[in-house]
């Protein structure tokens, strides 16, 4: 891993774990050195994707990197979630107005790439579940969430400003502002991404 460089502690410190993929597309340097692994358009593409960020998800562990560990597994959830949206919906729109809490469009039957992107999600599911499952993993995780609590006690200041994920989950939150967080998560997602799935997919 001779191309990536390990942010500062104090960066580190300010990762969110959350809930699924949130976080993946907006935390680094993580995320530029990983979604270049990412894709899914085909059985084979997907196979030699979910390995080669499988194999990123072992190199953080040998580095004792539990965050490159955590971004690498979510990125394989985004390539199970994505490929069975597109699985599930000709192409990969789940919504009417193409908004996340818009009307949900009926699932589709036989369109063309169905199956592929079947398999492909299932690909990536095989590799996700390795992923939580492995004890390194699990053990690192315990090991960062209380070295970050420990931290965040001790440097209070130090919650890094630029990080607005940070800021507004130092606070507690009811279940309609979570919902509004997940929301704008899958917006930003959506985003940052449509150019590619769009290439991906036709």
């Amino acid at each position: 891993m001779s191309d990536f460089v390990k942010p500062s502690k104090s960066h580190l410190m300010t990762y969110r774990i959350a809930r699924g993929e949130q976080g993946v597309l907006t935390y680094e340097p993580y995320k530029s050195y990983l979604l270049p692994h990412w894709r899914f358009r085909t059985v084979s593409i997907a196979r030699a994707s979910s390995q080669t960020l499988w194999q990123k998800f072992l190199e953080f562990y040998e580095q004792n990197d539990f965050v490159g560990m955590d971004m690498s597994r979510k990125f394989i959830q985004m390539g199970m979630t994505r490929s069975k949206r597109y699985a599930n919906y000709k192409g990969g729109r789940k919504y009417v107005d193409g908004k996340e809490k818009g009307e949900v469009i009926e699932k589709s039957k036989g369109h063309e790439g169905k199956e592929e992107k079947e398999e492909a999600s299932r690909i990536f599911r095989e590799v996700w579940e390795r992923c939580k499952e492995h004890e390194g993993y699990q053990e690192m995780k315990k090991t960062f969430l209380k070295e970050q609590k420990e931290w965040l006690e001790m440097e209070p200041g130090r919650v890094k400003e630029e990080d607005d994920e940070t800021r507004s989950s130092a606070r507690p939150t009811s279940r309609q502002s979570s919902r509004r967080k997940c929301q704008a998560e899958e917006e930003s997602i959506k985003q940052e991404l449509s150019p590619r799935l769009k290439s991906e997919n036709d």
